[in-house]
């Protein structure tokens, strides 16, 4: 957690607590925001998702006592915020003054204690091993055909992510050499220097501030301790998946630096359409044509399914667009039950008449019932 985070970001007002809040309150409004806005539970929603982000870091400081003081110390000094590039005005100083904190903020090893060790003319504490840091989420697609979608597949993932070089073991210094603490610095990472009135440390510029310097560099990554590595994952894609939806899997991101967790996987399932089928919800849809016989006269109609055939009762005087239901038959959901398949019933006109069928039609039309337009003759127009 860098100072700057902990001086410009409002945790309290993230998770909507007080500043006062007992850490059980924190741990329920916490619990209740993850459940709310988990991306599981919002698919495709980036606002819930960066909210989810947002909760989740605020709860990780302000659940530990420790990070939780200092952050409440940084708010306290800087009068609850910092503007970058200026310190806020105040202190009976008319116009404040200023000075850049991308210098001052910048990208310390230690925690924001030893950066204030230094803001003020101090020497500071000699900063700590940098901590373990999780590795980044990885963004993947994949695309599935319908039926995939429906019953669950398994599929290979082929990724490029950035991990520990093989060659330096993410030292970035050549086989056989070692980086060393930086001379300027003394392997901390940061200097002082004096403004006027007021001392405050900045980053190394010998060691960027790492607080070490690679004499000669690793020939596979040039100093980086990083390459680029080609990986291919078997992930495995729940059934009833739909199109768009985005999977978390945890764990299966980038790799965490210095023995931290590794980020996570999320892939966005893109789903092909289907010639026959369709998807409202849970349900799957399918529109079968059916002969003007057996619209009037009923009949027993044949009706594919994504497991084979069933047979669907359509009764004497069906019309049509008339939907009939197929328990059981439609998308897999958590709960174990299924969804449905919603069978639409479309009569076919037939667009071309023998000389037979045209003269039984002709003789049907004579014995036909009332015009069915009657209705239509007593409105207004």
């Amino acid at each position: 957690m860098s100072a700057r985070d902990y001086a410009e970001k409002d945790y309290y007002a993230a998770l909507g607590v007080s500043k006062d809040a007992s850490s059980a309150d924190i741990k329920k409004v916490y619990r209740k925001l993850a459940r709310d806005l988990h991306p599981d539970k919002n698919p495709g929603d980036n606002n819930a998702e960066e909210r989810f982000k947002s909760v989740s870091e605020a709860y990780d400081v302000l659940s530990d006592d420790t990070k939780r003081r200092e952050y409440d110390e940084a708010r306290s000094l800087f009068g609850g915020g910092l503007r970058t590039g200026g310190f806020p005005s105040g202190g009976g100083q008319p116009g404040g003054f200023n000075f850049d904190l991308g210098d001052l903020l910048g990208n310390q090893g230690g925690g924001f204690g030893d950066v204030l060790g230094g803001l003020f003319g101090g020497q500071g504490r000699r900063a700590q091993p940098r901590a373990p840091r999780r590795g980044a989420d990885v963004d993947a697609e994949v695309t599935l055909a319908f039926a995939d979608a429906v019953r669950g597949v398994t599929v290979p993932l082929r990724l490029s992510t950035k991990g520990a070089c093989p060659t330096c073991s993410g030292s970035g210094a050549a086989p056989g050499t070692s980086p060393k603490a930086c001379e300027v610095c003394g392997g901390a990472g940061v200097t002082n220097r004096n403004q006027g009135a007021f001392g405050f440390a900045e980053p190394c510029r010998a060691c960027r501030g790492t607080g070490r310097v690679v004499e000669t560099p690793c020939p596979t990554c040039r100093g980086t301790g990083e390459t680029t590595k080609e990986r291919t994952l078997t992930v495995r894609v729940p059934a009833g998946v739909k199109d768009g939806q985005r999977i978390r899997l945890a764990g299966r991101g980038s790799p965490g630096e210095r023995g931290g967790p590794a980020g996570d996987l999320m892939v966005k399932v893109h789903v092909t359409r289907h010639p026959v089928f369709g998807r409202t919800g849970d349900n799957l849809t399918v529109t079968v044509p059916v002969t003007y016989p057996e619209a009037a006269l009923g009949a027993n109609v044949k009706v594919p399914t994504l497991d084979g055939q069933v047979t669907v009762k359509v009764p004497a005087g069906t019309t049509n667009g008339r939907v009939f239901r197929v328990r059981g038959r439609g998308v897999p959901r958590k709960s174990g039950t299924p969804g449905d398949l919603l069978v639409t019933v479309e009569v076919a006109v037939p667009q071309k008449l023998s000389n037979e069928q045209r003269e039984a039609l002709e003789k049907y039309a004579a014995l036909a019932p009332d015009d069915p337009r009657e209705h239509l003759r007593e409105v207004i127009l």
